[in-house]
Order: structure tokens, then sequence, then C-alpha cells
């Protein structure tokens, strides 16, 4: 397999991602190739690797940083290592390409050079959201912050095939999410997409909301990148601040510090169950090709996390599979 990785991506790139490559060569038996400025990333991956590893480097001399604009940042940089590494992928020389760069940047750069999918209007990117009794896909959570009714349909059919083949549900749950349970709830857009999905044929259940999504109740959620993005923002600021307090109050005490210990499996549990390094990267669903998307705060934990991930995309066809769904079920 060829495992595409740019480089320039992440906050504190290139080392997370070197760093990636190498923990990867020790598990799997990969080509890699590392996208970005070769005369900073090729003398830093030697000087963290003395093993033999089937790396190849390809220069790109610009990057599109967090703050840049997406759109106009990869027009003015043509040669960002996005555009580079997705223009690899297009050309089959790599089968996945993984950045933890700026999401719009990816988008674009993806829709440019790649294009989407035949039928499909939008490309979504798909949270992994942890839940009572397992995981539940959300999607958008920023790749479209303002969506048509007919984007959420197409976006419940690729979540409906996300579920079933990366997280192993049978006949996913799907819900909208709405201020209230009731039809007739929400916004315009909910209200125009509920009958959509109603008469869709997938396993619609409705309206939901945050506890019911949180509760194991749902396997995939629809809304619009918007309201994703601050769903998931929020969500892993509660996340931190429930296990910071947590932290800083077990350790008040010798009696609390005793208590920590003994419970120190459920709180490794509970660690792992709401890092977002666990997932690694999620693909941009809709596109013609395999682009996954990380976080920006992604450490070398997180990119092989994310390398493993996307393997199993490959493996399992991820990008037939969808595109099959869609022309089945078009619209």
């Amino acid at each position: 397999m060829r495992i595409v990785l740019d480089a320039m991506g992440s906050d504190n790139y290139p080392d997370p991602e070197i760093q990636a490559v190498i923990n990867a060569a020790e598990i799997f038996d990969d080509n890699f190739i590392l996208v970005g400025d070769t005369s900073i990333i090729e003398p830093k991956f030697k000087s963290l690797s003395s093993k033999s590893i089937p790396v190849e480097f390809v220069h790109a001399s610009e990057v599109i940083e967090m703050w840049d604009k997406p759109v106009e940042s990869a027009q003015i940089k043509p040669n960002n290592s996005m555009a580079i590494g997705i223009k690899l992928l297009k050309e089959k020389r790599g089968d996945v390409f993984i950045t933890a760069g700026n999401t719009g940047g990816a988008m674009f750069n993806a829709l440019r050079n790649l294009g989407c999918l035949k039928g499909v209007q939008r490309p979504a990117l798909p949270g992994i959201f942890p839940t009572k009794f397992g995981r539940c896909v959300v999607l958008d959570i920023g790749a479209n912050v303002d969506c048509r009714p007919e984007f959420l349909l197409q976006f419940a059919i690729m979540g409906e095939i996300y579920s079933e083949t990366v997280l192993g549900v049978t006949n996913p749950r799907i819900g909208l999410l709405a201020n209230g349970e009731e039809p007739g709830k929400g916004n315009q857009l909910v209200k125009d997409t509920y009958p959509l999905l109603e008469k869709s044929g997938l396993n619609f259940i409705g309206n939901v909301e945050g506890k019911e999504l949180f509760g194991g109740e749902v396997d995939v959620v629809l809304t619009d990148g918007f309201t994703g993005n601050i769903l998931l923002k929020s969500s892993e600021a509660i996340a931190k601040l429930i296990t910071g307090v947590l932290k800083e109050e077990l350790m008040n005490s010798v009696q609390t510090k005793i208590g920590a210990f003994l419970a120190k499996p459920a709180f490794s549990k509970i660690k792992n169950l709401v890092d977002p390094g666990d997932v690694g990267a999620v693909p941009l669903l809709g596109i013609d090709g395999l682009v996954f998307i990380g976080h920006g705060r992604s450490n070398a934990r997180a990119l092989t996390n994310a390398i493993r991930n996307s393997r199993e995309a490959v493996k399992i066809d991820l990008l037939i599979k969808i595109r099959e769904a869609i022309q089945k079920r078009s619209i």
C-alpha cells in the first residue's frame, strides 16, 4: 500500500508527521511518501530514524497555514503540500492522502484536483463521537458551513455506508440534529430535510438532540458544517474540562490519590474514549479519492492512528462502496 502524508499539515509540523511514518513503518509493510519542503523534512527524518524505511520525499515549496483563507491561499500558493499530495493520489502514485492541515484548504484542493463522486453535490467531513454504547458518526463537522436539504440527504447515504463498513453497525439508525425530537422542530434546513429523509428508504428515526447522540440511541447524526463544528469543539472542550477537574480533585489528598490509583483503569478508558487522537483522521466523504483529514493539534500517535484507519478504508474499498450506494439511491 502507498500512503501519502502531508508533512506540513499539523500545528507542529513536520515532527509529528515524520515520527508517525517511523512508527507506522514498524507496524505495516507499506511505502510512504512525505510531501513538504524537502530541505526541512529529509534531514529531520534522517535525524529521527537510523533504520531503512521505504519512504519517498516529494518537494512542495509552499504551505497552507491554519490561519490562511483556504481558497485564496490555494490559488496564491499552487505548490502547497496539500495540492502536491492530492495530485499524487490523482496520478495513482498513492492509495490514500492524509493531512492534519487546514480543513478548508484540503477540501478546496480535493475538489479542484479530484472532484466529487458522480451524483454527489457536496462532500462531507464525518466526526466520530463516543456514546454510551459505542460510537456515532456526525456529519458534517466543518466542510460545509451552509447546506441545502439535498446535501444532508446525501450525507445520510454516505454516513450510513461509513457506519456500516468502518464501525460495523448493521442498518444504522439515522437522526437529524434539532432543538427538539418532535417533527416540525428545528430551523428551516431541518424542516425541509425531514420529509426527504422520511421518503429515502434509510433507517431514519427522526429528529434527535444531544441526549440521544451521547446516549447511544442513534448511529448517524446529520447537520450542517457550522452546527456540527460547534458541536465537535464544544464536546472536546467539555471532555477536557471534566478530565482536568477530575485530575485536579483526585490529587488533593492522600485518600483521593489512593482512590485515583485504584480507579486508574477506569480513568484510562475514559481518557481513550474522549481522545480524538484515537481516530486520528477521517475521510472527506464524497470526494473521488481517499483524502483523510486530521486535527491540527495531532501528535505522532494521532497521525499513526490516521495511517492505521486510512489503510482500513483502502482495504474495505470504502470509496467503491460509497460510489455504489450513491448510484443505488440516486436522487
